[in-house]
């Protein structure tokens, strides 16, 4: 399996390889040069494995949620490339990525996911980790007051959860006192990262998921797109 996947959902930027069941990754802050940065990273990933961009069996991308215009960018450069190179495309939550990480850094089961939505929202999601370790939803993605963001089973004797992501940072307190549940790590400044892209992205792929090339749109979870 060969996977090219990107991330350019927030203020990181990051590209990553999975081949043959190993993951190369660049990632580095963006500071608003992810479209700069992004195509740079892929190539270089490509050029190290001596690879060329038609040896990739998919591209994958986070499609979601996160900064509307990091979000375009990523549509836009892996519909360019998959186009170009006529190979098939896979979108993963953000969310979902950065659940993933969770697990890879910390082997966490269940993670809280909340990335600052700004208009005194957040993009929320729950995961679990399934038999393979991969973090799976527990429902839909959503964006919500952080009032609103309740852990499924709130209240039921199991297991601390972990939280990630921006949200944690900007409605801590809100979200605790939502979520009704124990809180094992807090990790706000964790990015969501393309080596966890790639891993979901292979499932997928093997699953069937992926789609055409143009068919690869950003997910906002919001009808009001403003930049952000």
């Amino acid at each position: 399996m060969r996977l090219l996947a990107l991330d350019t959902s927030s203020a990181h930027c990051s590209a990553a390889l999975l081949l043959d069941g190993e993951v190369a990754q660049r990632l580095e802050p963006a500071q608003r040069r992810h479209g700069e940065l992004i195509l740079a990273m892929m190539e270089g990933l490509l050029a190290a494995a001596g690879l060329r961009p038609v040896d990739v069996d998919a591209y994958a991308f986070a499609h979601g949620p996160g900064s509307f215009t990091g979000l375009r960018i990523a549509a836009a450069v892996v519909q360019g490339a998959a186009l170009a190179a006529d190979r098939p495309v896979v979108g993963v939550s953000t969310l979902a990525a950065l659940a993933q990480g969770c697990r890879r850094e910390g082997g966490a089961e269940r993670v809280l996911c909340a990335l600052d939505a700004r208009m005194g929202e957040v993009y929320f999601g729950a995961y679990a980790a399934d038999a393979r370790g991969l973090m799976r939803p527990l429902g839909e993605d959503r964006v919500c007051p952080p009032s609103m963001a309740v852990a499924p089973g709130a209240g039921a004797r199991v297991g601390p959860w972990r939280a990630a992501g921006s949200g944690w940072a900007a409605h801590g307190d809100a979200l605790r006192a939502a979520c009704g549940c124990a809180l094992a790590a807090i990790d706000a400044e964790r990015p969501c990262e393309a080596r966890d892209v790639a891993v979901l992205a292979a499932d997928a792929f093997a699953a069937g998921q992926a789609v055409d090339a143009a068919d690869a749109v950003p997910v906002y979870l919001r009808d009001r797109v403003t930049s952000t």
